[in-house]
């Protein structure tokens, strides 16, 4: 792994090359020509809210356009986007690929349901978009896949996913992987149950929305009340992997940044979980996993709260709650610090969406790259394919392959065609 030396020196190395925007301390002053143009992509709670809101005070980056299939939500973040500048710049589209179309946009910030985060990331880069894109894949294979094209078409790539600038997760991750506790053994990690939401009965679509294509590569069901909510179509299969994979890919990227293992994943796995009857939920709403990586480090996740741990031959450290204060088996383990010249662990960064504008200008891999975002979300679909068959399972990282035929089967679904057609 990259020691913070080799971090700082490719940085400045990189410095010295001409990149295709010029930094903001370059150009003098912040002219529109010079800015990179966003497209956002789902403009919901979290798209407007956090993402689009956060680039907005960015001023080497400009907001030309925003997109959601529902048109009261599209319209309102077009009215804040323009109210901020104070002009009527922004454009407004029912369509991504509209958006994707447009020539003037450097890069897009994609805030949708589970299943459309691969599809939509590989049409923007083949549409010769940067791409930032919330959190997690829908499948292993959709992940290598989207791995593929971004590196295909040399396109800069964040994971929108805050934990590894999230100072208590840094530390945790850092005194691990710097020996505090000394040899890693055992981690274990608490994530949120899910909800066993009531079934619905079919109601008609809402007239700001473009039902098809919000299903899009998901098979067809019909609408009902709150199917499209965040908190219901999370935990529907078609759509993600439940909130095993919404919050498993927030610890569990601290555990495997603390293990070394960001870029490979465990060799083994096993686990059970309730999947409720006569309910809109699909994804186990309980459950309880247990993984074996090769060094030999088990890591235990269970549904019930929020909580991160890591035991070493020398101590623990670990935290409660989100964004929890750290503890550890003493007050000498958790205020250790570390030469910056020796640290095992790259600098914290200030956010994912500074980090994504300066790795547009330099060209150089995100803090959350492609990879890192599909090895981290594997994680969590072995994890669910383990508990569907009810068995053990034994995973290969380097061929991404189980030691089970039917499990094998199950890295990949078919996505339907029909959102392709083009819209009226």
């Amino acid at each position: 792994m990259w020691s913070r030396r080799h971090w700082l020196g490719t940085t400045a190395a990189a410095s010295l090359a001409l990149p295709n925007i010029l930094p903001r301390g370059l150009r003098g002053a912040n002219a529109p020509s010079n800015r990179i143009t966003l497209g956002f992509i789902g403009v919901g709670q979290h798209g407007r809210e956090y993402n689009m809101r956060s680039f907005l005070q960015h001023e080497d980056c400009l907001a030309l356009a925003v997109c959601d299939v529902y048109a009261n939500r599209r319209k309102a973040a077009r009215a804040e986007v323009n109210d901020h500048y104070g002009t009527n710049g922004c454009r407004e589209y029912a369509d991504f690929r509209d958006l994707l179309a447009a020539g003037d946009i450097d890069a897009v910030v994609i805030s949708t349901p589970d299943h459309w985060h691969t599809p939509m990331s590989i049409m923007a880069a083949e549409a010769g978009k940067d791409v930032m894109c919330e959190k997690p894949t829908l499948t292993i294979a959709e992940g290598r896949e989207l791995v593929e094209v971004i590196q295909r078409h040399e396109r800069v790539f964040q994971v929108g996913l805050e934990d590894r600038s999230v100072i208590q997760y840094h530390r945790l991750a850092e005194l691990v992987r710097n020996g505090a506790i000394g040899e890693l053994k055992r981690i274990y990690a608490k994530l949120p149950a899910g909800t066993a939401y009531p079934l619905e009965e079919e109601a008609p679509v809402p007239d700001d929305l473009d039902y098809e294509l919000w299903t899009g590569p998901a098979p067809f069901s019909p609408y009902t009340p709150n199917r499209t909510e965040r908190m219901h179509w999370r935990q529907i299969r078609d759509y993600s992997g439940g909130m095993l994979a919404d919050w498993g890919a927030h610890l569990l990227d601290t555990a495997q940044v603390a293990n070394f293992a960001e870029d490979s994943g465990p060799v083994e796995v096993r686990g059970e979980g309730r999947f409720p009857e006569d309910s809109m939920a699909t994804t186990a709403v309980d459950y309880h996993l247990h993984y074996r990586y090769a060094n030999g480090v088990e890591m235990e996740v269970e549904s019930g709260g929020v909580e991160l741990r890591f035991e070493g031959t020398r101590g623990w450290v670990g935290n409660t709650g989100w964004r929890g204060r750290l503890e550890g088996s003493s007050d000498e383990i958790v205020r250790l610090r570390f030469d910056d010249e020796d640290n095992r662990l790259w600098p914290l960064p200030a956010n994912e969406h500074r980090d994504f504008l300066d790795c547009i200008q330099t060209r150089e891999p995100t803090v959350y790259t492609a990879e890192a975002g599909h090895r981290l979300s594997t994680v969590m679909h072995i994890g669910t394919i383990a508990m569907e068959l009810g068995r053990p399972l034994e995973w290969d990282p380097g061929n991404e392959t189980f030691n089970d035929e039917q499990a094998d089967a199950l890295r990949s679904r078919a996505s339907r065609d029909d959102w392709k057609n083009p819209a009226t």
